[in-house]
């Protein structure tokens, strides 16, 4: 697909510093880029790379400057990245219609727009969207409710009653509302807890592959609009997650904590059951939560602290050593002290 500079600038909202009409035919990073192809720059070192490259036009923040190659000057060169490669790179647009391997209950009610693809099942009274897509191997159990422009990827399972809002992205193998781990202990033996709530995904969610999410023990697991969650995150029952939240890969929140909005849980952080979270907190990489906390706060540790007073923790920690050879020499010159005033 090929555009001209003028065309993919007006899409960007940026303005062009060179020939308009300059043919684009496709992305590439500067150090792959060929004539023909637009690259971008979000800071001083990635443009010395574009400018050097083979590239024919740069998109650029609104101060770069560089000689000879076509500049697409836009507001954010890092969003602007984001929308210029939907442009070259299109997501493919699966025909409508159930594919005869399907199995589809009677009572399902599925728009006629939406793609359910080979050997997927779909359960009674199931409600499917317009513009949905179920790839191969999909398993959606009954009374689930799927938004316009869902997009579940292939071996993806909803458990029974899970709703999903629109344009919600489910990548593969995920779970979602399976049964919440609870047990009560009964003359010895683990007793299993019902678990008869459900999951409910808001607008825009974005959740990656081999996440599992469990369904709350009686009232509903939930994710709020536009939340992303990478790959294999483990979400337990009655969890509440506020929206526009970043769970990157490998955290595990217990059971009924809950989080504010604009909340980030970087890698394989582990939340304890039954917390508050507020508001834009960040918890920083392998930290492990045993309190709440307040909105705006950066936490890190093992057990998690507040940023600063952890950090001045671990900086006490790489001084000991240096510490312990002052006080061995401390003791060493007291004792020679003592044994000459015996003398």
């Amino acid at each position: 697909m090929s555009f001209t500079a003028a065309e993919i600038a007006a899409h960007l909202g940026g303005e062009v510093v060179g020939d308009p009409a300059t043919r684009l035919n496709s992305f590439a990073p500067a150090n792959r880029a060929q004539a023909g192809d637009l690259t971008f720059a979000e800071n001083e070192e990635f443009l010395t790379r574009a400018a050097q490259s083979a590239a024919s036009a740069i998109i650029v923040g609104q101060q770069a400057c560089v000689s000879g190659k076509v500049l697409i000057r836009v507001p954010d060169a890092r969003i602007a990245f984001a929308k210029a490669l939907t442009l070259f790179f299109p997501e493919p647009v699966l025909p409508a219609g159930i594919h005869p391997t399907a199995v589809v209950a009677a009572t399902a009610q599925i728009d006629p727009t939406a793609h359910v693809g080979p050997v997927c099942v779909v359960g009674e009274r199931v409600r499917i969207g317009a513009r949905t897509a179920l790839h191969a191997g999909v398993v959606v159990g009954e009374d689930c409710r799927l938004g316009e422009g869902a997009m579940l990827f292939p071996n993806v399972t909803l458990y029974p009653r899970t709703e999903l809002g629109r344009g919600v992205r489910v990548h593969a193998g995920t779970v979602i509302g399976s049964d919440g781990f609870g047990y009560v202990q009964d003359a010895g033996v683990h007793r299993k807890v019902p678990q008869i709530g459900n999951v409910v995904i808001g607008d825009d969610v974005e959740i990656g592959a081999n996440v599992t999410i469990d369904r709350g023990a009686l009232g509903p697991t939930i994710i709020g609009k536009g939340t992303k969650i990478d790959n294999l995150v483990q979400i337990a029952h009655n969890v509440q997650i506020g929206e526009h939240c970043l769970v990157v890969a490998q955290v595990g929140i217990a059971g009924s904590t809950k989080l504010g909005n604009y909340v980030v849980l970087a890698g394989q952080v582990g939340l304890a059951g039954h917390l508050q979270l507020g508001h834009q907190v960040t918890v920083a990489a392998q930290s492990g939560v045993m309190h709440d906390i307040p909105d705006r706060e950066t936490w890190l540790g093992s057990p998690a602290q507040p940023d600063r007073l952890a950090k001045r923790q671990m900086i006490a920690v790489h001084q000991l050593p240096a510490l312990i050879r002052r006080v061995r020499e401390l003791e060493r010159k007291l004792a020679e002290r003592a044994g000459s005033t015996e003398g």
